[in-house]
């Protein structure tokens, strides 16, 4: 029960809320983390907590790594009452409880945090708790003034607190702004989901542009006339860190602000798939995808932010239908160009201010000009040594105006601070510039500076670091080392490749995170483009994006088994991580005819696509290789037509035909791939159990011949995947004993396996045999919903939520009942997907219930649910009532 006392500083910021009088805070006054756990079972997770605090560079003090003259719950309450956050983190344990006292330090430390403090909870699972600390953790279920969050590893707890304490900040930080509004502002409404999941945090913030975010407050303000407004402007001039901030601002006058990024989308077609996204809505084939968002977001008053326009500046007309289908939306742009539209509203954003002629100018007149302060900033951040001074002042007022006050100029500029005095950091701009402003007349006078600046930065490279950077335009969004290695192999300079890497995060080229443990690297778009353009005139570049895109195929078949157990939310999180390369990987060689490379890869990766609800995208692949008529290889096409055929029956539509499910089984037989034909034979039966009337009876054969193929001892999680459909079967016959100890066994199958998404289907599914025999279990439905938020199944949110209705129905809470199953159907809405089922499922409790005298009670709730945002759904669903 030790604490975390953890000291940042933060300017003039009053975390617990706005105080009466202004504060003024001096330097020396920090914000204290209070962190509260068990020390030896979470030893791990205190790591964690300390190394994601580390990266928000703040600086950890743990009182238990050195000696203090207190007792230590005197030591506690003091760092306690000292601090303005608390955080806890919670396993099994409840801690021990010192002689002559009745309670842990444990729940000692949360009944003392002050009710205004922010809490944020975070709870270990799977857990076998204590006794006590169930309860510590029921009554802090019940505590509306904690925020609790589930977590599996140490790993997925550091991200979580990270950016827990990002949001935190940045939530105060807006407090602080609306402390002087009124209290009818105050009341507005709350967002349709926190700002944390629609709005990136930029990594710095915004400098001199007071001016401009008032006026698109103002704009945004009224009421009608303004619906469409574009930010115009070339690269690196801070279109976007303008946008944000203006979103962030505004938030409070809409339901919902949704950012979405179009920095890596390069065809017209998929622009509304991304908008799609960033509202939550999934395409599913059945109807078209900007009627889903209209039926998803009628009556609501969003903010879309469509960030880097510009390269599918051909889809402006889809931006005026988007506002016709939501009229009561409005859209943010950033672009390089006009959209050039009737309903368009520009807003050019220009450089930041620059300082007047430096000449007998004073430093603190030079430092009141946003593009010194920009430059002070960025180069004390990569040299804290460094300041604006009488001696230099002139000279990064120079710098400055050279560089047109575009800020992503300033900032390349001024992370050479470190090599470079600002003296020779303008002697060398003053000969670099110029021709290179010169050799691109074609473009506008600021795309011009900006370029130069880049150029300015990449020619300051060695020889490697400069042709690696060449290479590094084939790739379309972040990636990982290895995939830098690959796309360098044979270049004469490999040998080399981590140094050259380091050379180009050193210059600002690159930046650089973990993520799943693996080292992934990105690059500013401006900086990306320049590298693109390069990487077109390159020789090598044919056999470079070959080896680019080969090297997603292999990455496909190393992750394939780590999908599986215990290895699968790492695995999960690798391959999103390179989610955009992929893509355009896999593209590239179904263009080059390649097929049976990518449909291969596609397969290996199936439990990805599933879990991270991109099926639909994989059908859409499958269909451009069937449909292109050139001569498959029989694997091929037998993949092509199960996955098809499997997509289809978790969409709404007709019945699924049963002939190219069969033909893909013959192909898998034939060609010796048990694994496959098992697979197909599972989709096969499927098909036969949701056929109208069902053919029980051969679902029933097929899927027991599946599970011969695949055994348990060959490949555990889909055995039991193939198991959990016959316990489907049983349920369809009105078996609902037998239905539950088959899914009993493959919960503890996956419990032993560590295969978190195995233990979430089966879950569900013994949730309904235990609904079928008049057993209302909640909290297998809690579970699962938890299992499915860890792993990013956002399908599982829609058949958890219907399993709560279902249970709320049978326990007689019909005002439950219809908000969860109105919930649901937002959810279903939202992403598409249907289950066949429900007509054994949650239908029989709705009739039931609709011919009752509940019934106009229940619609009444089952609209208010269909009107719940995700994060209010979930919120309803976990809350205390679920179990």
């Amino acid at each position: 029960m030790a604490p975390v006392v953890v000291h940042a500083l933060v300017g003039g910021l009053a975390v617990s809320g706005p105080s009466v009088a202004p504060v003024i805070r001096t330097p020396d006054h920090r914000l204290r983390v209070f962190v509260s756990s068990t020390l030896r079972e979470l030893e791990p997770e205190r790591v964690a907590a300390r190394r994601a605090i580390e990266r928000l560079h703040l600086a950890p003090v743990m009182f238990e790594l050195g000696a203090r003259p207190h007792p230590p719950r005197e030591l506690y309450r003091a760092y306690l009452a000292q601090s303005d956050v608390f955080v806890g983190v919670y396993w099994q344990q409840y801690g021990w409880i010192a002689p002559g006292e009745e309670l842990s330090g444990l729940e000692d430390e949360y009944r003392l945090a002050p009710r205004e403090m922010p809490k944020l909870i975070y709870l270990k699972q799977p857990a076998q708790r204590e006794a006590r600390l169930a309860g510590l953790m029921s009554r802090i279920r019940d505590d509306d003034t904690a925020s609790y969050t589930p977590f599996a590893t140490a790993d997925e707890l550091e991200r979580l607190i990270e950016a827990d304490l990002a949001t935190l900040l940045a939530e105060r930080f807006d407090a602080s702004h609306a402390s002087s509004a009124s209290s009818a502002s105050s009341t507005s409404g709350a967002d349709d989901v926190p700002m944390a999941e629609a709005l990136p945090m930029p990594s710095t913030g915004v400098v001199g542009r007071d001016a401009e975010v008032a006026t698109l407050l103002g704009w945004l303000a009224q009421d009608a006339g303004r619906r469409l407004i574009t930010l115009v402007g070339p690269g690196g001039i801070g279109k976007t860190r303008l946008a944000l901030e203006v979103a962030r601002r505004a938030h409070d006058r809409f339901d919902r602000v949704t950012f979405v990024a179009l920095e890596h989308v390069r065809e017209d077609r998929d622009v509304l798939p991304a908008i799609a996204r960033g509202l939550g809505v999934r395409d599913m084939g059945d109807r078209p995808l900007l009627d889903r968002i209209a039926i998803a977001r009628t009556g609501r008053r969003d903010l879309i932010l469509l960030d880097n326009f510009e390269q599918v500046v051909s889809s402006a007309p889809l931006v005026a239908t988007l506002l016709t289908a939501l009229p009561d939306a409005k859209v943010m742009v950033t672009s390089r160009f006009r959209l050039r539209l009737r309903e368009e509203h520009v807003f050019d954003v220009d450089p930041l201010d620059l300082p007047s002629d430096p000449v007998g100018a004073a430093s603190a007149e030079i430092m009141a000009a946003p593009a010194v302060r920009l430059f002070r900033d960025r180069a004390r951040a990569v040299d804290p040594r460094f300041d604006v001074t009488d001696d230099n002042a002139a000279d990064v007022a120079r710098i400055c105006r050279a560089l047109d006050g575009v800020p992503l100029a300033i900032e390349l500029a001024a992370t050479r601070i470190r090599v470079l005095t600002p003296s020779a950091m303008l002697e060398r701009l003053d000969h670099v510039l110029p021709l290179l402003v010169t050799s691109a007349r074609d473009v506008p006078e600021r795309q011009r500076t900006i370029r130069a600046t880049v150029e300015w930065s990449v020619d300051l490279l060695g020889p490697d670091a400069r042709a690696l950077f060449t290479r590094l335009g084939v790739f379309s969004g972040d990636f990982s080392l290895a995939a830098v290695e690959a796309v360098a192999a044979g270049a004469r300079w490999t040998a080399d490749v981590l140094e050259a890497l380091l050379e180009l995060v050193d210059g600002s080229l690159l930046r650089q995170r973990d993520a799943a443990g693996v080292p992934f690297f990105s690059m500013l778009v401006p900086v990306r483009e320049i590298a693109a353009a390069r990487f077109e005139h390159d020789a090598d570049a044919p056999s470079v994006r070959r080896a680019h895109a080969e090297h997603y195929v292999r990455l496909a078949v190393d992750t394939e088994p780590l999908l599986r157990g215990a290895t699968q939310l790492g695995a999960l999180d690798r391959l999103e991580a390179e989610r955009d390369n992929i893509r355009s990987g896999y593209r590239h060689l179904i263009a080059l005819g390649d097929s049976d490379a990518v449909v291969d890869a596609v397969w290996r990766l199936l439990l990805y696509w599933w879990i991270r609800n991109l099926l639909p995208e994989a059908k859409a692949w499958m269909a451009d290789v069937l449909d292109a008529g050139a001569r498959l290889a029989d694997r091929t096409r037998a993949i092509a037509l199960a996955l098809s055929a499997w997509v289809s029956l978790l969409q709404p539509g007709p019945e699924v035909d049963l002939a190219p499910i069969e033909e893909s089984a013959a192909l898998f037989h034939a060609d010796g791939d048990a694994f496959s034909e098992g697979c197909a034979l599972t989709v096969l039966s499927i098909a036969c159990t949701y056929r109208s009337p069902p053919d029980l009876d051969r679902a029933e054969a097929v899927q027991r011949r599946a599970l011969e193929l695949v055994t348990a001892d060959r490949d555990p999680t889909f055995h039991a995947f193939f198991h959990a459909g016959l316990g489907t079967i049983e349920l369809f016959r009105g078996h609902g004993q037998a239905a539950l100890a088959i899914a009993e066994d493959v919960v503890a199958a996956a419990v032993d396996s560590g295969d978190r998404f195995v233990e979430a289907v089966a879950l569900t599914n013994a949730g309904w045999a235990r609904l079928a025999v008049g057993d209302a279990r909640p909290e297998l439905f809690v579970r699962a919903l938890e299992l499915s938020l860890g792993l990013g199944f956002e399908d599982g949110m829609g058949y958890e939520l219907e399993g709560l209705g279902a249970c709320a129905a049978l326990l007689g809470d019909i005002g439950r009942s219809g908000i969860l199953l109105g919930a649901a159907e937002a959810a279903r809405t939202r992403t598409g997907m249907s289950d066949l089922r429900a007509r054994i499922t949650h239908l029989p409790f709705v009739r039931q219930i609709l011919a009752s005298d509940g019934a106009e009670r229940f619609e009444a709730a089952r609209a208010q649910g269909r009107a719940m945002s995700r994060t209010e759904a979930v919120s309803l669903a976990l809350g205390p009532a679920a179990g």
